[in-house]
Protein backbone atom coordinates (compact mmCIF):
# COMPACT_ATOMS: atom_id res chain seq x y z
CA UNK A 1 0.00 0.00 0.00
CA UNK A 2 1.90 3.37 -1.24
CA UNK A 3 1.85 5.86 1.92
CA UNK A 4 1.06 9.68 1.18
CA UNK A 5 4.02 11.24 3.58
CA UNK A 6 2.74 12.71 6.50
CA UNK A 7 4.19 16.35 5.61
CA UNK A 8 2.43 16.33 2.24
CA UNK A 9 -0.93 15.35 3.99
CA UNK A 10 -0.68 18.00 6.18
CA UNK A 11 -1.45 20.32 3.50
CA UNK A 12 -3.66 18.23 1.61
CA UNK A 13 -7.07 19.22 0.85
CA UNK A 14 -10.31 17.87 -0.05
CA UNK A 15 -11.12 19.90 -3.32
CA UNK A 16 -14.88 19.81 -2.96
CA UNK A 17 -15.45 19.85 0.92
CA UNK A 18 -11.58 21.91 1.49
CA UNK A 19 -11.29 19.70 4.94
CA UNK A 20 -8.56 17.73 5.74
CA UNK A 21 -7.81 14.10 4.32
CA UNK A 22 -6.74 11.16 6.01
CA UNK A 23 -5.84 7.70 4.23
CA UNK A 24 -7.58 4.98 4.66
CA UNK A 25 -5.77 2.13 3.06
CA UNK A 26 -5.15 3.36 -0.65
CA UNK A 27 -7.31 6.35 -0.43
CA UNK A 28 -7.75 9.73 0.75
CA UNK A 29 -10.96 10.59 2.81
CA UNK A 30 -12.20 14.07 3.85
CA UNK A 31 -12.37 15.01 7.25
CA UNK A 32 -15.78 16.64 6.99
CA UNK A 33 -18.92 15.53 5.26
CA UNK A 34 -20.89 16.86 2.21
CA UNK A 35 -24.29 18.43 2.09
CA UNK A 36 -25.88 14.74 1.65
CA UNK A 37 -23.64 13.22 4.48
CA UNK A 38 -21.01 11.58 2.76
CA UNK A 39 -17.39 11.62 3.23
CA UNK A 40 -15.57 11.83 -0.59
CA UNK A 41 -13.03 9.42 -1.36
CA UNK A 42 -10.06 10.10 -3.45
CA UNK A 43 -7.68 7.06 -4.96
CA UNK A 44 -4.10 6.82 -4.71
CA UNK A 45 -2.41 6.09 -8.01
CA UNK A 46 1.21 5.15 -8.09
CA UNK A 47 1.41 7.23 -4.74
CA UNK A 48 -0.53 10.33 -6.24
CA UNK A 49 -3.11 11.23 -4.81
CA UNK A 50 -5.90 12.09 -7.61
CA UNK A 51 -8.21 14.50 -5.82
CA UNK A 52 -10.94 15.08 -8.63
CA UNK A 53 -13.98 15.58 -7.46
CA UNK A 54 -16.18 12.59 -8.84
CA UNK A 55 -18.13 13.70 -11.55
CA UNK A 56 -14.42 15.15 -13.05
CA UNK A 57 -12.60 11.90 -12.60
CA UNK A 58 -15.63 10.04 -14.52
CA UNK A 59 -15.18 12.15 -17.27
CA UNK A 60 -11.45 12.34 -17.63
CA UNK A 61 -11.29 8.21 -16.75
CA UNK A 62 -13.88 8.35 -19.56
CA UNK A 63 -11.62 10.82 -21.72
CA UNK A 64 -8.35 8.86 -21.51
CA UNK A 65 -9.80 5.19 -22.00
CA UNK A 66 -10.04 5.65 -26.05
CA UNK A 67 -6.47 7.91 -26.09
CA UNK A 68 -4.18 5.18 -25.03
CA UNK A 69 -4.80 3.18 -28.72
CA UNK A 70 -4.29 5.98 -31.12
CA UNK A 71 -1.26 6.76 -32.84
CA UNK A 72 0.19 10.18 -33.68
Amino acid sequence: MPKVSPELLSILRCPVTGSPLVQEGEELVSTAATADGEKLRYTIEDGIPLLLPPELLAAANAATSGQHDSKA
